[in-house]
């Protein structure tokens, strides 16, 4: 399968913040723990900060890959934009949390990607990518 995965803001710095709540572990580490264990699939990753970074990208290879997996980060309860842009794709999406979002703030009970996501993934930590990843090979 070619996947590709959609980190949003300040999950760049996952392994430095809040290790509490996001583990010590850099996005990098265990993105080279997901090439390891998928060989066969060709795996890539977009990291930004930026809304319409995000949405380009979504835009760029939507109607290519055999599905995407996305933690869009505080984008999640706040886009429009990017829920209207995983609308408006072929391939199938599917939202991710390291943390259980539920267990937090009121404000993050809310997502505007969830309705238009093939399924959600919340709570298991960085294993949350790779529980998407085997809900995509399965579709």
């Amino acid at each position: 399968m070619n996947l590709l995965i959609v980190n949003g803001p300040n999950l760049n710095l996952l392994g430095k913040r809040e290790p509490s709540i996001y583990g010590s572990k850099t996005f990098e580490d265990y993105l080279n723990e997901l090439l390891s264990e998928y060989p066969e699939d060709s795996i890539s990753y977009f990291q930004s900060n930026n809304e319409g970074e995000i949405i380009n990208k979504l835009h760029e290879v939507g109607f290519d890959v055999d599905g995407i997996v996305i933690n869009a980060g505080a984008y999640t309860h706040t886009s429009i934009a990017i829920a209207d842009a995983i609308s408006a794709i072929k391939s199938p999406v599917i939202e991710v949390h390291i943390s259980n979002v539920h267990k937090r703030e009121e404000f993050r009970h809310k997502s505007y990607l969830s309705a238009v996501c093939f399924g959600v993934i919340a709570g298991f930590g960085l294993d949350s990518y790779r529980l998407a990843i085997e809900a995509l090979k399965s579709k």
